[in-house]
């Protein structure tokens, strides 16, 4: 894909891999919608990007998404559609906060099925349609819930959309490894092949300019976590038992 004129919405755009996404795609000539919570932030981000347009909205509120969708209707058809929006709190299951967990099911899942659902007629024919899963939905891993459990659901989610919505619209799934974010910032423990959000933002963009359907990167971990999946359970759960 060329960017240079490209309407792009970029939500979870306030921080992380979405700034840095909005960024390199403003460098690149791409007209930007920015959405997040933070309405302050987008606004800052907005002034680097080339004055794009800000469109607040929190996919825990059950209208937020259906609002900003027909505040953008006027000005559709998108070229791009891209959510990189979660809530992430590791622990483990014994330890859960039920309300914690109650709101990253909300938006990490919830939110993301309205994406997949009210976004797509935005979009103009052979358009994209960007959902983040992670390689943390691959497999179960200690630690890891429930945000493990619920990009595994968007990982099937996305897969499930490549097939419905073809071959109007190009579903992309993008799974990261670690990205040095806040997010990533909560947690203990030493995280192998760790990148920037910038190089992050790199790989999605080399994703989008070709075809296949999942982006996952960086490699060097992806494909290691690929083959952990494939394993017999015997085997696999033998080894992430020792991550424990």
């Amino acid at each position: 894909m060329d960017f240079a004129g490209r309407r792009i919405w970029i939500i979870g755009a306030s921080a992380g891999i979405g700034a840095a996404l909005a960024r390199a795609l403003a460098d690149r000539g791409a007209r930007l919608v920015l959405s997040a919570r933070d309405a302050g932030a987008l606004d800052r981000l907005a002034t680097e990007c080339g004055g794009a347009r800000v469109l607040a909205l929190d996919l825990a509120r059950a209208e937020a998404l259906a609002e900003a969708c027909d505040a953008l209707a006027a000005d559709a058809p998108l070229d791009a559609v891209i959510c990189t929006a979660a809530l992430y709190d590791p622990g483990r299951v014994a330890d859960l906060d039920p309300a914690r967990a109650e709101a990253m099911v909300r938006v990490n899942i919830l939110g993301m099925m309205e994406v997949a659902r009210l976004c797509p007629p935005l979009l103009r024919d052979g358009g994209q349609l960007l959902l983040f899963g992670s390689v943390a939905g691959y497999l179960g891993l200690p630690g890891g819930q429930p945000y493990s459990a619920t990009k595994a659901a968007v990982n099937n989610l996305a897969e499930s959309l490549a097939v419905e919505l073809a071959p109007r619209i190009e579903v992309k799934l993008v799974c990261p490894g670690f990205v040095r974010t806040r997010l990533t910032a909560k947690n203990r423990f030493t995280m192998p092949a760790i990148i920037t959000p910038e190089e992050a933002a790199g790989h999605v963009l080399r994703g989008m300019s070709r075809r296949g359907f999942e982006i996952h990167f960086p490699r060097r971990f992806t494909l290691a976590v690929k083959l952990l999946r494939i394993l017999p359970y015997a085997l696999s759960l033998r080894i992430t038992g020792r991550m424990g």
